[in-house]
């Protein structure tokens, strides 16, 4: 089965990559490790590598290029930053090498695997745009599908501790990325971003809310509203099992003297108001299980890595 799978690189040794990592040598059916690529000789991510067998570089994306071993890396994960992706998107795009993007660099088109999984396995590079985004697109895609949404607003609030440097240096990134990721993956006419890194000690899990303005007038569209997202709710947490409602879906009548008209595209003013709250605990593969917020991007993307493989590898 080994000389079957699908051979990846990660670039980026940090927390993120390294619960990759342990995530594709664990757990994965299709993908085997290819390679570790850092900047950092010293960082745990590297030795932890090292100490599995896994090819190992800390000279970057030259350093991966130059691997023996490189020619049969066939997809490579992106976990550094947006800025750092753009220069190893031209590098590796340019050697034939498909892409997985953790960054909000939103240079590939967005994928959030529970809404839009399979229409984008032949891009050259993908987008997983943020760890917001893949907990809470798929609610807005929920409600949206059901009926169209004027407005999404979510609020991502993660551990302040599970937001390493690569996070805080793409806050400006992630609420752009995210908002039109909302319009675009998610089918809302309008989308809005807001993080939050709570410092609270011990840290707090990671916990979403989805804002939804509607037309839904009717009592019936709310229960399929409120069936559509549970099913959404299971779909997500095939992949991340730590996903779930926090508690039932709200919707609630918009008082005639509230004043929403900033926030539509058009004159059409919605009904009602559509809540979702959300958890999310990370599985413990690597990181502590309040990091939902990185467990969901690592669990995305090799989501995705497993069916662009599964795909490859039908087509043989």
């Amino acid at each position: 089965m080994t000389d079957k799978r699908t051979k990846v690189a990660i670039i980026g040794s940090g927390n993120i990559g390294t619960d990759l990592m342990i995530k594709v040598m664990n757990h994965s059916e299709n993908l085997e490790m290819g390679a570790m690529v850092g900047i950092d000789p010293a960082s745990d991510g590297l030795a932890r590598a090292a100490s599995l067998g896994v090819p190992i570089t800390s000279d970057g994306v030259e350093g991966l290029v130059a691997l023996p071993n490189f020619d049969e890396i066939e997809i490579v994960f992106d976990a550094t930053s947006a800025k750092a992706h753009v220069v190893n998107n031209e590098r590796l795009g340019a050697l034939g090498k498909r892409l997985i993007d953790l960054t909000p660099a939103a240079i590939g088109p967005f994928v959030v695997p529970a809404v839009n999984a399979d229409e984008h396995l032949d891009a050259p590079n993908v987008n997983m745009v943020t760890c917001g985004g893949q907990a809470t697109i798929p609610m807005v895609a929920a409600v949206s599908r059901v009926v169209p949404v004027a407005y999404a607003e979510i609020v991502a609030s993660i551990a302040s501790k599970s937001a390493g440097p690569g996070t805080r240096a793409n806050i400006d990134e992630f609420t752009e990325t995210t908002s039109s990721a909302i319009v675009s993956v998610g089918g809302a006419k309008r989308g809005k971003a807001i993080i939050i890194l709570n410092p609270a000690e011990p840290p707090l899990m990671m916990r979403d809310t989805v804002f939804c303005l509607v037309d839904a007038p009717d009592p019936a569209t709310h229960d399929e509203i409120r069936q559509s997202v549970e099913k959404m709710v299971g779909d997500v947490a095939a992949y991340v099992p730590g996903y779930r409602l926090k508690q039932q879906v709200q919707i609630t009548e918009i008082p005639s003297d509230q004043p929403v008209e900033t926030l539509l595209v058009d004159n059409n003013r919605p009904t009602h108001q559509v809540s979702i709250f959300l958890e999310v605990e990370g599985a413990g593969h690597y990181l502590p299980t309040y990091a939902g917020n990185l467990d969901i991007m690592t669990s995305a993307g090799m989501q995705i890595a497993e069916r662009i493989a599964q795909k490859k590898e039908a087509t043989r």
